[in-house]
């Protein structure tokens, strides 16, 4: 739980008076806007699976977990022809996960990961989501989906207590690239230790061919330790209302992206990420170093045109951008928010790309040096 100091007030009363005030108004609503249809739309496709039930004490492993959603981890392209039924099956789970060297944190997630399952419809397609909250959480959980037309983008429809299931149906109307996230209150402090995803609905005919496709999420941990300390970390209510993160993530942890699930490719393939930032609160400035982005599809939109030859894009806390270029020369291309004081917060990212040299594109006169140096920007 959060620590207060100098409250007016406990934190565990404000938050537990927020989370039954949320509550009632979420059971407060229409019950017909959460009713079925009434129609068969026949057996549906299970897009994201959540996480097998937990297994009993003595069989869980010992210490902390890795909660980095490796940068692979997203379906393939729609190739089915027509609107389909599909359904998203997500777990709200509360676990103990490494955060850096030496340091863990306790995560509250989809499906046991950072960010959540990439989900992946296309434009007319029913989507039945199914979530259930974990026995042994502690708080409440829900999801809100950006690309839902309805009360709380479907937060209502599943606020779910430990051990409890909701669910609730939509239709995706409009292509595009969202974010998701639990809007349970305190929504932040939800979001912050974790709870994000992306869904990407494809429009008409899908999007163009490329090599490779990657999933990246921003977020922002707010600890009342300082970066750099050990042992088990804890979550920081005054760093969070003041919007003074210790941490900035890609997919969840420090180095996760880097150390622990690198992105990879070669020479001549073309390359498209899919980018999000969960925040809470921080916009980015999302940057490959040594890469031009090709495409940008901004602001998530995939339907209103390309921007060409782009440095860096502005992502806002709750949005998202694909991006494509394709590789020219080979070596490791690190992936920032060009708000470079982050780095030092655990912000980066690595793409390794293999293959032959290519001088008529980049050539270094001094090789044995640029080796030995650190130099990035």
């Amino acid at each position: 739980m959060f620590t207060e100091r100098n409250a007016s007030r406990p934190l565990a009363a404000t938050v537990a008076m927020t989370a039954l005030v949320a509550a009632a108004a979420w059971m407060a609503a229409p019950l017909a806007a959460l009713a079925h249809d009434g129609h068969d739309h026949g057996k549906p496709i299970v897009l994201a699976a959540a996480p097998a039930t937990q297994p009993a004490p003595a069989q869980v492993p010992a210490g902390p977990v890795s909660i980095v959603r490796d940068p692979t981890d997203l379906p393939g392209p729609i190739t089915a022809v027509g609107p389909r039924r599909v359904k998203v099956d997500l777990e709200t789970t509360e676990v103990e996960g490494k955060l850096a060297d030496g340091a863990t944190y306790k995560y509250w997630t989809f499906n046991s990961k950072v960010p959540g399952p990439f989900v992946r419809v296309r434009v007319g397609d029913t989507v039945e989501v199914a979530l259930r909250n974990a026995d042994d959480s502690i708080m409440q959980h829900n999801v809100d989906f950006h690309a839902v037309t309805g009360p709380g983008g479907g937060a209502r429809a599943t606020e779910a207590a430990p051990g409890e299931s909701r669910g609730f149906e939509f239709k995706a109307m409009n292509p595009g690239l969202y974010v998701y996230h639990c809007a349970t209150p305190m929504v932040s402090q939800h979001i912050a230790n974790g709870m994000y995803g992306l869904i990407l609905v494809e429009p008409e005919g899908g999007l163009p061919k490329v090599d490779h496709e990657f999933y990246v999420m921003q977020g922002e941990i707010y600890t009342e330790e300082k970066i750099g300390a050990k042992g088990q970390l804890s979550e920081s209510y005054d760093k969070l209302v003041n919007e003074r993160p210790e941490f900035f993530v890609f997919n969840g942890a420090v180095g996760a992206l880097s150390k622990e699930k690198p992105l990879s490719a070669k020479v001549g393939e073309t390359v498209r990420i899919f980018f999000g930032v969960g925040g809470p609160n921080y916009t980015s400035s999302f940057h490959v170093i040594g890469e031009i982005f090709d495409k940008v599809y901004p602001m998530g939109s995939m339907t209103s045109g390309v921007t060409k030859d782009v440095q860096t894009i502005t992502v806002p806390p709750g949005g998202a951008s694909a991006v494509e270029f394709k590789l020219e020369v080979p070596g490791n291309y690190v992936l920032v928010d060009h708000a470079l004081s982050r780095m030092e917060k655990g912000l980066v990212g690595i793409l390794k790309v293999d293959g032959p040299n290519n001088p008529d594109v980049f050539l270094d006169h001094n090789p044995a040096k640029s080796a030995m140096s650190t130099g990035g920007h």
